[in-house]
Formats: C-alpha cells, sequence, structure tokens
C-alpha cells in the first residue's frame, strides 16, 4: 500500500512538471531559431524570479536543417537555455515541418512558425515603421519611393507590404527580391496561385535564409500589394554581400545581399 502510494505521489510529480513546463518548438535555418531560443531562455529567467509555486518553466527545441551554416547554429546554440535542444534533419521543407509535428505531440508543446504565425509577420513588419520615420527625418519629410524586401518564407516581406501600404498607400512601390534558385515567389505571382519550389530543387542558394516557401497567410498579402518580385543569380548576390562588407562594414548574410543585388 505504502509502495503504490509512493508510485502515485511521484507520477503526480511527472505530471504536475509536465503541466508547469512550457515547451516552443519550431523549425529554422538560424534567424527566427536564434530569437525563439533566447526569448525561451529570457522568459524562463523571468518566471524563475517569481520563485513562486505557480512559476513556470518554459523550454524550446528547435529543428534547423543538417547542412545549416554552422555560425548559425553556433549561434542558437549560445542562446539555448536549460532542456533547450537543436534537431537536425535532412534539408527539406517536409522534414522539418515533420519533425517539428512529431515534437509538438510528444511535448504537448506550442509550435512556433517562422512566418506563418501573425504574431511573427506583425513583428517583422516594424522593421517599415522604423524605417519609414527614419526617412522623413533624414529626408525633410520626404517618403520613401521604393523598398526591397528579400523573400523567403515570407513573413519579412508580409509584414513590412502591410505597414508600408498601411502609412504610404500606393505612393510606395514594393519589389520582393529572391535568389533565382528559389524562386518560387516569383512562379507564384505570375501563376497567381500559391506554388512551392520544384521537385528537383536541391535548395542549395548561397541564401540559406530563404529557402522556405510561402504560405497560407503570407501568399494572399505577396499576391495583393506587391508590386512585382525579381530573381537574382548567385553570383549577384555574392557580389552584393561582398560589396557591403567591403564598403559599409556590415557584416550582411547573403540572405540581406539577395535584396541588395
Amino acid at each position: 500500500h505504502h509502495h503504490n502510494r509512493q508510485q502515485q505521489q511521484e507520477s503526480n510529480n511527472e505530471q504536475r512538471e509536465e503541466e508547469s513546463t512550457i515547451h516552443i518548438v519550431t523549425h529554422s535555418s538560424g534567424n527566427h531559431a536564434a530569437a525563439v531560443a533566447l526569448s525561451a531562455k529570457i522568459a524562463n529567467a523571468l518566471e524563475e524570479e517569481k520563485n513562486t509555486a505557480s512559476s513556470l518553466k518554459i523550454t524550446s527545441s528547435i529543428v534547423m536543417p543538417r547542412n545549416a551554416p554552422k555560425i548559425k547554429s553556433d549561434g542558437v546554440k549560445g542562446y539555448l537555455g536549460g532542456g533547450g535542444k537543436i534537431v537536425y534533419v535532412e534539408s527539406t521543407n517536409e522534414a522539418r515541418k515533420e519533425m517539428a509535428e512529431r515534437i509538438v505531440s510528444e511535448t504537448k508543446g506550442y509550435f512556433l512558425h517562422p512566418s506563418e504565425d501573425p504574431r511573427v509577420i506583425a513583428g517583422q513588419g516594424t522593421v517599415a515603421l522604423e524605417f519609414v520615420d527614419q526617412v522623413k527625418e533624414i529626408n525633410a519629410n520626404k517618403n520613401l519611393d521604393l523598398v526591397i524586401i528579400p523573400v523567403g518564407g515570407g513573413g519579412l516581406a508580409a509584414g513590412n507590404t502591410i505597414a508600408l501600404r498601411s502609412l504610404l498607400k500606393d505612393n510606395v512601390k514594393i519589389i520582393l527580391a529572391e535568389p533565382s534558385l528559389l524562386d518560387d515567389a516569383k512562379r507564384s505571382k505570375e501563376a497567381g496561385r500559391l506554388l512551392k519550389h520544384d521537385k528537383e530543387n536541391k535548395l542549395n542558394s548561397v541564401a540559406d535564409g530563404l529557402r522556405t516557401t510561402l504560405g497560407p497567410n503570407t501568399w494572399p498579402i505577396i499576391r495583393d500589394c506587391v508590386d512585382e518580385i525579381i530573381t537574382v543569380s548567385e553570383e549577384d548576390i555574392l557580389k552584393a554581400t561582398k560589396l557591403i562588407w567591403e564598403r559599409l562594414k556590415i557584416c550582411i548574410e547573403p540572405s540581406a545581399g539577395v535584396g541588395v543585388a
């Protein structure tokens, strides 16, 4: 009888631990991964400070492609808090999605999509809010004429398109840029319907942050509110990235160099 009670106590403790842990899950080639890992770590530290019976433990699991740049996986490792982990999968959007779903069901976790979550889209759009203000300050109340935004999953593109159209209406031209090796957005826009990458596409562009494709939340915004989508070659992406490093002494990644190209 005593033994049973002890067992029950243990399972109650386990259950309580499970209930009091919030597990955040995402998949990302690195940028969103770093942000989620750091946010979970900060949220966990804030909960620990409360030090009450109701305080929660917050941890994260990040699904990353095996061939993500080492600098990105090292970055994510540096941000991960206690209990956080990186799970590596093949570099396909399907493999990422499957693994993230598996972890969510095993941990009863919460999935935070890198580009489809409306809160992520809104957060990305704050870039344009700041940008419009800064341009006015520098340029005696003149507005932006044209904005070029790199596009992969479309969170950055959609969020900033919403902000720019709200603030500047049709007075601003919005152009998205993507690598010609990853041209799903351009093909979608031309076809007027959402397309994925071709099956044969090995996704091996130097712009590793733009491998994902548009989804049901980002596509309609890009379909209806973006003026055009242009593609650039690998060589041009590298040249543009190098130019910014050398002339501006700003260390951008190739996915940002796509816009410059």
